[in-house]
């Protein structure tokens, strides 16, 4: 018989409370954005109001931990599943702060109406109508006295009856004696066994990340300052997004006062969107940076104290672990290497944040970054490699499949082989010949505009200062900044008239960025007629598209963009061969962007 792995109870809500306010229970998320609406508490409130279940609680114990005197410290329980419920519970019936998606601290007044026995969330009407409580607070605040609220109410209601006022009253008083559910799993169940159970349990649930795990375990260890920390990495990622947010920050007086605020104070006047990471990202470089592994599950079992040799749980790993977790979130948000790192970024091409669509290709490229940095590599030599690393991981798809093992693998063999022996035999086993003209064109065959391999020609096109299609002046940079059109060399409406599939004339071997104007003014005119009319404009003839006046200028534009040779007599019949040489093309040009970064 199966070993039950959890253990049931129901508590009653005033018992949860007094855990909570006692540390018995620790909720990790309290301190995270409420992202309830109000209108949910108030169903959360009718619902246990008439009786109704409201759902189970999930509670995972920490595991006990050798002190260093030899004595074992129990773990706490972390709530893990119903943090939204309990924080509603706690801002509805306590009257306390929650901080919202916006991390402002707001109060989330529900009304009651003890006569019609219904709530609503508190309006302007509401506030102005005696037959509303306009906060339920008041009712379970321990100074208030139920006979003088009951007498106070009916004097404000002549004609209501004191008994069924009295009776609603003390009904909604004893929500806080209603069971809820709890199930408490054992302290050594592994992640992805506390993920499964998770889902199982709360199906319509966001599924929990390793991040979600880690950040739990930062936020309830008091002793090694793990509440600020958390913070920390809460705050900077919300600034990085929103710099307004610092003024927010700043009124956090605890947090105003510790050495992380000071540290990334520069995000208020930072705009750059290229690297907006979440907090799972920035635990995740600032893990695979200073412990030299990738599996976020290993960051939790370390700062729950595991000795991976022992099996056992150890104060002292525990400290050493947040000790080296605020030294790798520290180098994460420095001003200089956060800077360096998006510069680099920007010297490949990559001007816009639009053309990156691999996030953990930009988290390996900053933990290859600060881990070279840490070497004492020459600077010069750093820039090469996160710039080849970075190219080299979005042409292979690198970190798409398992980006955890590949992250693991990756930062262990840079440690044991070094990058130059790691990195060079890497990209000469990745990017063979036979990739270059046999799987890169192949894989080019795709209707995605979102595809990586579009973005990185137009990144191969802005490092080379190449000139948008047709454009005499303003380069493929610039339109990129502006959001630019993306031109259809065959038009697609034409394409369309012929009968052609949306898979088959939206493939990025048929796209160039070009001026809008340029693009309207071609319309639906197959390429033999537009480019007839192009190189009449560059015979003296009347100017359709853009200023380019000249042969040899309209030659090295089309040379720019990889339009294939005799693009001038083509129709309709050419465009399957006029797709296959362009990829050709592209190809070769992203190459030769490649190795020369």
């Amino acid at each position: 018989m199966p070993t039950q792995r959890y253990s049931v109870t129901q508590p009653h809500i005033e018992t949860l409370f007094a855990w909570i306010k006692s540390g018995e229970i620790a909720i990790p998320e309290i301190q995270r954005p409420f992202v309830w609406v109000p209108v949910k508490v108030r169903n959360l409130l009718d619902s246990l109001y008439n009786g109704y279940p409201v759902g189970y609680l999930i509670a995972w114990r920490n595991p006990d931990v050798k002190l260093k005197d030899g004595t074992l410290s129990s773990g706490k329980r972390i709530l893990i599943d119903g943090q939204q419920r309990v924080t509603a519970l706690m801002a509805a019936l306590l009257g306390q702060e929650v901080v919202n998606k916006d991390y402002r601290k707001v109060r989330i007044r529900i009304a009651f109406h003890p006569a019609e026995e219904r709530f609503e969330v508190l309006n302007s009407a509401i506030a102005k109508d005696a037959a509303w409580i306009p906060d339920i607070a008041a009712v379970f605040d321990p100074h208030t006295s139920i006979f003088g609220l009951v007498n106070t109410y009916c004097d404000k209601n002549p004609g209501t009856d004191k008994d069924e006022i009295f009776r609603s009253i003390e009904r909604l008083r004893g929500i806080t004696s209603n069971q809820i559910g709890l199930i408490e799993l054992d302290s050594d169940l592994d992640i992805e066994t506390v993920t499964e159970i998770f889902i199982r349990v709360n199906s319509e649930g966001v599924p929990l990340g390793q991040a979600d795990f880690a950040m739990s375990k930062i936020a309830v260890n008091e002793t090694y300052g793990g509440s600020l920390l958390r913070k920390a990495i809460d705050y900077f990622c919300h600034l990085a997004r929103a710099p307004e947010f610092y003024g927010m920050v700043e009124k956090d007086k605890e947090f105003a006062a510790s050495e992380y605020f000071t540290q990334m104070a520069w995000l208020r006047h930072e705009n750059d969107d290229i690297y907006d990471p979440s907090y799972a990202d920035m635990l995740r470089v600032a893990f695979t940076t200073e412990f030299k592994r990738g599996r976020l599950e290993d960051l939790v079992a370390l700062l729950s104290g595991r000795n991976f040799e022992t099996k056992q749980y150890e104060e002292r790993i525990v400290e050493d672990s947040f000790e080296r977790l605020k030294k790798g979130v520290k180098s994460f948000m420095k001003e200089t290497n956060f800077k360096n790192f998006v510069m680099i970024i920007r010297s490949a091409g990559f001007v816009d944040a639009s053309m990156i669509g691999s996030q953990n290709a930009l988290n390996f490229a900053y933990i290859l970054y600060l881990t070279l940095l840490d070497m004492g590599m020459p600077k010069a030599d750093i820039e090469r490699y996160v710039r080849r690393w970075f190219v080299m991981s979005i042409l292979t798809g690198r970190y798409s499949g398992s980006p955890e093992t590949t992250f693991d693998h990756d930062i262990r063999q840079i440690h044991a082989q070094g990058i130059a022996s790691y990195a060079d035999n890497l990209i000469r086993g990745e990017l063979s010949d036979a990739f270059w003209d046999v799987s890169l064109p192949q894989a080019m065959d795709t209707s995605s505009a979102s595809s990586p391999y579009f973005r990185l020609l137009l990144a191969a096109q802005v490092k080379m200062n190449d000139l948008g299609f047709l454009s005499r002046d303003i380069t493929v940079q610039d339109l990129i900044k502006v959001k630019s059109d993306v031109h259809h060399v065959f038009p697609r409406e034409y394409l369309k008239q012929q009968g052609f599939t949306r898979g088959q004339y939206n493939q990025i071997a048929n796209y160039v960025v070009t001026q809008s104007e340029i693009n309207i003014a071609i319309g639906k005119k197959e390429p033999r007629v537009y480019f007839e009319q192009l190189l009449e404009q560059c015979q003296g003839g009347p100017r359709r598209y853009g200023n380019i006046t000249d042969l040899d200028t309209l030659r090295e534009n089309l040379r720019m963009h990889c339009i294939p040779d005799g693009v001038e007599h083509m129709t309709v019949k050419d465009y399957p061969d006029f797709l296959t040489e362009r990829r050709r093309l592209m190809a070769q040009k992203i190459r030769a962007y490649f190795e020369a970064l």
